[in-house]
Formats: C-alpha cells, sequence, structure tokens
C-alpha cells in the first residue's frame, strides 16, 4: 500500500466505494479486516467483506457519503462523523453514521459503523416520501462521490 496518511486512506475508500470502484476500494483494506455495523452481525475477513461491498454497489444498490468530520491520531485511529446515503432503486435513504477505521501497515484492519436506529427509521420515511414528492429529497453536500481520488 502506500505511505497515504490514514485520514486519506480512508478518504479515498469511502470516495472509491461512492464512485463504483469496489475493487480499489477493496485494496486499501487489510485481508483480515474487520467490519462491524454496530447492533448488526460482524463481517470477518476480505472475501467476505468484499461480498458484502459489491452487493452494495450494484445496478439497483448504491452508496454515497458527506464526510462531515475526519481526524486520526498518531496510531492510524480515524474517527469520522457522516451523513450517509443507501439508495434502493429510487430510494435514498439519508442517516447519520459515527465510523471508526483502524488503519495498520497502510491498510484498514477495522472499519466499525455506529448509527441510530431513530435516525435510520426517519431517513427511510423520508426517501418514502420522497419518491411521490422529489423535492423533498436534500442532495448531499460535498458527496464522497464527487472526490479526486489520487493514489
Amino acid at each position: 500500500m502506500t505511505s497515504q496518511k490514514p485520514t486519506d486512506l480512508v478518504h479515498a475508500f469511502f470516495a472509491d466505494l461512492a464512485q463504483g470502484r469496489v475493487e480499489a476500494a477493496l485494496e486499501c483494506v487489510d485481508d483480515e479486516i474487520v467490519y462491524t455495523n454496530v447492533s448488526l452481525p460482524t463481517v470477518r475477513g476480505k472475501r467476505r467483506f468484499a461480498k458484502v461491498m459489491r452487493g452494495l454497489n450494484g445496478d439497483r444498490i448504491g452508496f454515497d457519503a458527506q464526510i462531515r468530520a475526519i481526524s486520526a491520531d498518531d496510531d492510524g485511529v480515524v474517527l469520522t462523523e457522516r451523513i450517509d446515503e443507501l439508495r434502493v432503486g429510487p430510494l435514498r435513504i439519508q442517516f447519520w453514521v459515527c465510523g471508526r477505521n483502524e488503519v495498520r501497515e497502510g491498510r484498514i484492519a477495522v472499519w466499525r459503523d455506529y448509527f441510530d436506529f431513530w435516525n435510520c427509521t426517519r431517513g427511510f420515511v423520508r426517501a418514502l416520501a420522497a419518491v411521490v414528492v422529489p423535492g423533498l429529497h436534500r442532495p448531499l453536500e460535498d458527496p464522497v462521490s464527487a472526490y479526486s481520488v489520487n493514489r
């Protein structure tokens, strides 16, 4: 992997996912990655993780995010506060997420997200209403899908 700063690596990782470059995103993760959406089952290992990421980046399913804040400590722990957007067909569900990525030897070894089910439910209801009244959909400000990734 490159000698990127941990925050740059995590930023590029999310941009790759949002731009549908799953294979490029997978180059950023460790073979033994541990991926947890707290309260959902943990995914262990790159093979299983890749299957989940490919499933979230299909013809009718997609991902984007707005990174509101990102910071790292000297040990490679990167914290993000984001608004994630999951697209399923015409639905664009937006919800708040706080994430922790642990970067080891230039690769993401741990990705753990924390979110609020009430906020997700509100995002889902708003997305349903926006299918009927498109003006209710608020595009993400500064989405990672618009970022240029330099490696």
